[in-house]
């Protein structure tokens, strides 16, 4: 497991390319037969992946859920969401097993002893995208696919931004801890995400970027409104945003990103808007 510590704005400012992708990036998530994790402390946020290809693949793999965690099993204290941007597959929760299309969802609820995952076919294995957020209690394990979520179609055109925002993990869909989840489409001719840009103070937030066509990239944009950074990002990357930056980009094409947030509160307009032409 890769652990990130917590980083504040004012050492931020200092960060080489280097250092600041070190920090934030989040690559080679997918590894056949094999759980990659990265535990950031802001807000305890855990990322993963999984690819299993020729064998069902536990989530606990490589995990060392005890010295990490100081649990019996991953999910004794957390809830986790789990999108696949890859071939078709399953994922057996304690039993149950819950068939997951390209861009389908599963919600698994606090207090799940046994998470496996497995594909249909192993040269066009499931790719499962997965974030995990502590958890208090326990509410239902559900599948949701994209005509569940709630959609909020947002921006246009002429503003490059045409997009659709499909709340997955949400208020209004279903039930849960702190998790919220959901996927952003952004049309052809349209490249801009999350404006106007904002933070959210009592949230962090974790983008994955993908359906990025080859050859092109992702520009996400991170800082304080008033000294921002960038990193560029690849196909299937996430990037980690504690509450005090900015999380937005434009890409050298349209692409999707499936966003996560945990924190203080569930509200999806929380938001700290920062106009535009103030942005420096």
């Amino acid at each position: 497991m890769d652990i990130r510590y917590s980083a504040n704005q004012k050492d931020f400012k200092r960060y080489t390319t280097d250092e600041m992708r070190s920090e934030f990036l989040i690559q080679n998530l997918y590894v056949p037969n094999e759980v990659v994790s990265v535990y950031s402390h802001v807000d305890r946020m855990v990322t993963l992946g999984c690819m299993p290809t020729t064998e069902v693949v536990s989530i606990d793999k490589g995990l060392d859920v005890w010295a990490n965690f100081g649990t019996h099993y991953f999910l004794e204290r957390r809830e986790i969401g789990i999108f696949n941007i890859g071939g078709s597959g399953s994922i057996t929760a304690d039993g149950v097993t819950y068939k997951l299309g390209y861009k389908d969802c599963l919600y698994i609820t606090k207090g799940t002893k046994e998470v496996l995952f497995a594909s249909d076919d192993a040269e066009k294995p499931a790719k499962f995208y997965m974030v995990s957020a502590p958890a208090h209690c326990s509410y239902e394990t559900k599948l949701l696919t994209l005509a569940d979520a709630a959609k909020r179609p947002l921006g246009s055109m002429e503003t490059s931004n045409k997009r659709v925002i499909n709340q997955f993990i949400h208020p209004s869909v279903l039930k849960t801890c702190q998790l919220s989840m959901g996927m952003t489409v952004l049309e052809p001719g349209s490249v801009w995400n999350t404006m106007p840009a904002h933070t959210h103070e009592r949230r962090m937030e974790v983008y994955m970027y993908f359906e990025v066509p080859e050859d092109n990239v992702v520009f996400h944009m991170m800082g304080e409104g008033n000294e921002t950074r960038h990193i560029v990002m690849h196909n299937e990357e996430a990037v980690i945003s504690p509450s005090w930056s900015i999380h937005a980009g434009a890409g050298t094409s349209n692409y999707t990103f499936i966003w996560a947030m945990g924190g203080e509160n569930m509200e999806f307009d929380d938001m700290d808007v920062i106009k535009t032409t103030d942005l420096k």
